[in-house]
């Protein structure tokens, strides 16, 4: 009989990418004020970019996350063009309030339940 079989591939949701939710959560932190005065070495964002990409990363430590910066490894991936060190990243972040990025995490969770991607994590009464 002839039938041939043919696979079809899932939808690709490009703007639920991991490219594509970095540059989302890159540009939220581009509208953050900085605290610090105009001859910082790294820009704001690109620490707290930098921050981000200790946490996604499976770095076992900060000293290890160290060690891939200076690889060059996080500039790469996270489009950071300087990423600080761990003391610079300190002295940096500890000021920031962490309620004036909340709007950044808000930004990014919308666009995924909009993309409808956090539906399988969905456990009681609509909570995730």
């Amino acid at each position: 009989m002839g039938l041939t079989m043919s696979m079809v591939a899932p939808k690709q949701r490009k703007h639920l990418c991991a490219d594509a939710l970095c540059r989302l959560v890159q540009n939220s932190f581009a509208n953050l004020p900085d605290h610090r005065c105009d001859d910082a070495g790294i820009a704001l964002p690109d620490a707290l970019m930098a921050a981000f990409a200790m946490f996604s990363l499976p770095s076992p430590s900060l000293l290890a996350f160290d060690k891939q910066r200076a690889e060059g490894n996080v500039g790469t991936i996270y489009g950071i063009p300087r990423a600080p060190c761990d003391t610079s990243m300190r002295e940096t972040l500890d000021p920031v309030s962490p309620e004036s990025l909340r709007p950044s995490f808000t930004r990014v969770f919308r666009h995924l339940q909009r993309g409808k991607a956090l539906e399988d994590m969905v456990f009681l009464d609509g909570h995730y």
